[in-house]
């Protein structure tokens, strides 16, 4: 089997390569081997590849940024999804594709499901929620995974700012409003692959193909987070000026930014849970994993 997989030097991407390695043969792109906002250049990397899955995990992920880069963002996150759904189904291949808790306006009252109405409150929501629709739309078979909170030992993410941070201050201000799952990378990437694998054993007749909510267990806010970092971090032998009982808990209000976030993240994954017969990790046992990774030599 022949897997292309986008976004290679991203977080997800990262861990992709190793969990697909076994399962098929991988092949890694990323920004300057094919430019995602240019859908030519997408049609021809995929004809020239010619895939049995394409495994979307590129993305434009910088939040605030796209707030003014809202062309840029739409193309990658709205268009480029399209683009790879057309060609996989013109190819027979089918797409596993990547997308996020923000297409939620973070409302509601306990988790969200995959039948919840989406209602994204910024630019980046948008275009990934758009992104959704423009696969489901292109008439290629897919698995399309919500997910929130990435963390991972590779690139960049909220746990490696606050260990960098933690390093030099005494006490920290962080948003105690914003609620969802730490979910690593790692994680996404062993799920991913698991179910390729179990495509690719069954066939297409009974596989459940769709969109599902795919993140840790349990749920958290921001500063109970960062708090939980810290400690961890400590007990792991890690010096830091920054203690837990020195990160005090501030409303969303007080911490302004270009994109306002949704309140409530919190993704229900029973259904992927169900249809797959999986169990996952809570939150807590995710970022300890990755702490450790990133810590312990």
């Amino acid at each position: 089997m022949k897997i292309l997989l986008t976004g290679r030097r991203g977080q997800v991407g990262f861990e992709l390569q190793r969990a697909l390695a076994p399962v098929g043969e991988v092949y890694a792109v990323d920004q300057p081997d094919c430019d995602l906002a240019d859908g030519s250049a997408i049609r021809k990397l995929v004809r020239t590849c010619k895939p049995d899955v394409i495994v979307n995990s590129a993305a434009y992920t910088a939040v605030d940024k796209a707030e003014s880069e809202p062309a840029l963002a739409h193309a990658v996150n709205a268009v480029a999804p399209r683009v790879l759904g057309e060609e996989a189904a013109m190819l027979g291949a089918w797409v596993v594709h990547y997308s996020t808790d923000y297409v939620f306006d973070g409302t509601k009252q306990g988790a969200y499901t995959e039948e919840d109405l989406t209602n994204p409150l910024s630019v980046y929501g948008r275009t990934k929620r758009d992104g959704e629709l423009a696969l489901q739309e292109s008439g290629a078979r897919y698995l399309i995974f919500r997910t929130s909170w990435v963390v991972g030992a590779h690139g960049c993410n909220f746990a490696k700012t606050i260990l960098r941070l933690g390093a030099d201050r005494e006490s920290l201000n962080v948003v105690a409003d914003q609620y969802g799952a730490p979910t690593s990378a790692d994680l996404l990437a062993d799920v991913t692959a698991q179910l390729v694998r179990q495509r690719q054993r069954e066939g297409d007749e009974n596989f459940p193909f769709g969109l599902y909510h795919l993140v840790a267990g349990g749920e958290t806010n921001w500063c109970d987070y960062a708090r939980f970092v810290v400690a961890e971090a400590r007990a792991l032998g890690k010096s830091l000026k920054l203690s837990p009982h020195t990160i005090h808990a501030i409303p969303s209000s007080e911490y302004p930014l270009p994109a306002k976030r949704p309140a409530n993240s919190w993704l229900d994954t029973k259904k992927l849970r169900n249809h797959f017969n999986l169990e996952l990790p809570g939150w807590q046992s995710i970022v300890r994993h990755v702490l450790q990774q990133i810590l312990v030599v």
